[in-house]
């Protein structure tokens, strides 16, 4: 049974709970999303498994998930990073933020969620019980994409990619 760390608006943990419930119930608990990057700046994007207990099919950032009670955020995103996409890169904390998303099956995503970016040009070996497909695409392509169709990437990616993008264009102001 997978718990997840229940936190409050400062990501103090005051709790944990198994995954499903805390989707259930749509409490605050804390997650990560990995952005990936080539050496040409393109994102490496992963379209969810389609038998996901949610958003299955979307395509989202290159993996996320939730640490477990008693793991660091940071080696959580190490090993799923891993798990879904079958290579290791550095992760850099990038920011979080807080978001809710509820979905058609009554669950819902009540997030504190810690952002870490990488960098990676070598063999990618997807679990195919968690990744239906991936790919690297440019920011301009990408963009395009979202602007033409959002209905074909998961919620909290429409809600991540804005802030990455943002927080980006800082670190490249302050080089």
């Amino acid at each position: 049974m997978e718990k997840v760390i229940l936190v409050d608006e400062n990501d103090i943990a005051i709790g944990e709970m198994e995954k499903m419930e805390a989707h259930e119930k749509g409490l605050l608990h804390r997650a990560f999303s990995v952005f990936i990057f080539n050496n040409k700046g393109e994102m490496l994007l992963q379209q969810r498994a389609l038998k996901k207990y949610h958003s299955g099919g979307l395509w989202t950032n290159t993996c996320c998930s939730h640490p477990m009670p008693g793991e660091e955020t940071l080696a959580a995103a190490n090993r799923r990073l891993r798990e879904e996409m079958g290579f290791a890169t550095p992760l850099k904390k990038a920011f979080d933020f807080s978001y809710t998303a509820q979905f058609q099956n009554g669950l819902t995503e009540n997030e504190f969620d810690h952002v870490f970016i990488g960098y990676y040009d070598g063999i990618i070996a997807p679990n195919f019980e968690e990744v239906e497909n991936h790919a690297y695409r440019s920011i301009e392509r990408l963009d395009a994409s979202i602007e033409a169709t959002p209905e074909f990437y998961t919620e909290w990616f429409l809600i991540a990619y804005p802030k990455l993008k943002e927080w980006m264009e800082e670190q490249a102001k302050s080089q």
